[in-house]
């Protein structure tokens, strides 16, 4: 079959109110707002946006309602040019809300989040022509149950299978780890999943060989990666310097610009690794979850000026 789209995404997306403050204040005080946006979110839902922005040519096919707030990410995702017909629509459904606050003086933030009515993943959707109509299958944890399905199909037709998981809860966890092919996690979560401290030895842990790769993302630190040959003892890449303004998005950008990466047929991990490490520094330049994402062209002039990090041992 030829591919009629290059990922399509299956997990969860988010609204989110950003609210920006000087400083995040303490218990009993007040403090001011300097400024309010309300934009999209949610892992698979940032994820897809970056790939678009990236030259993508991306569809969700996630879980939402007819209320508001399942519409304006409706619009916001087809406003990026992600094709939303293929959303399962069940009343009473809705996407996460999240209210953000920004610490401008330290560049932090604190997602306040609500899953109320948020209903992940479902067993019977999307269909297996949707599924096999991709080049990339992109999911998280919401829903492990339905996923396992579309990724079950993915692997079957040869489709590479991107995850980012947040939490290991819910029944089939174990199985839906078991059927990505690329896995990439953020150093914590890494941590909890295989109680290594150190990210290289926590990728190594979650490493199964042959064409699996796995990569720990640890923000500023950069990343650890392995893969098959020649990376089997574990690749480290620095993070990109750029003047920090909000990381609010940055691994669900990693993970798009990877997704985006793989969908070009670029095959070679640390390629797509250098390119995804690109598109979330530029991404940490402006507030917000989406409002910062990168063109391919910005990304690419960018890494114009980056040194290739070969000097870097594989056991830093």
């Amino acid at each position: 079959m030829t591919p009629t789209f290059d990922i399509l995404g299956l997990g969860c997306v988010a609204i989110d109110d950003l609210l920006c403050v000087d400083s995040y204040p303490p218990a009993d005080t007040k403090v001011q707002v300097r400024r309010r946006e309300r934009q999209c979110g949610g892992l698979t839902g940032t994820a897809l946006v970056a790939a678009a922005r990236l030259g993508s040519k991306c569809a969700y096919a996630g879980t939402l309602g007819e209320d508001e707030l399942s519409q304006f990410v409706l619009d916001r995702l087809a406003h990026e040019g992600i094709e939303v017909a293929c959303v399962k629509r069940i009343a009473g459904a809705r996407p996460i809300h999240s209210v953000v606050i920004i610490d401008e003086r330290t560049h932090t933030r604190t997602v306040l989040f609500d899953l109320q009515d948020v209903l992940g993943a479902q067993a019977d959707w999307p269909s297996e022509q949707m599924i096999r109509s991709a080049r990339v299958l992109f999911v998280d944890h919401f829903g492990v149950e339905g996923m396992i399905r579309p990724e079950r199909i993915g692997r079957q037709a040869g489709i590479p299978v991107v995850a980012d998981f947040e939490s290991d809860q819910g029944p089939g966890f174990s199985e839906l780890l078991d059927l990505v092919d690329h896995l990439i996690l953020s150093q914590e979560f890494a941590q909890k999943l295989t109680g290594e401290s150190a990210p290289v030895f926590a990728a190594k842990k979650l490493w199964r060989g042959e064409e699996h790769s796995v990569v720990v993302t640890s923000g500023a630190e950069g990343c650890w990666f392995i893969s098959r040959c020649p990376w089997e003892r574990g690749m480290y890449w620095p993070a990109y310097s750029v003047p920090v303004v909000d990381t609010t998005g940055c691994g669900d950008v990693f993970h798009g610009a990877y997704a985006a990466a793989l969908a070009r047929g670029w095959s070679e991990i640390d390629v797509c690794v250098r390119f995804a490490s690109a598109a979330a520094a530029l991404k940490a330049k402006t507030p917000g979850g989406q409002a910062g994402i990168p063109t391919f062209s910005a990304v690419e002039e960018f890494l114009k000026g980056q040194p290739w990090p070969y000097n870097l041992s594989p056991e830093k």
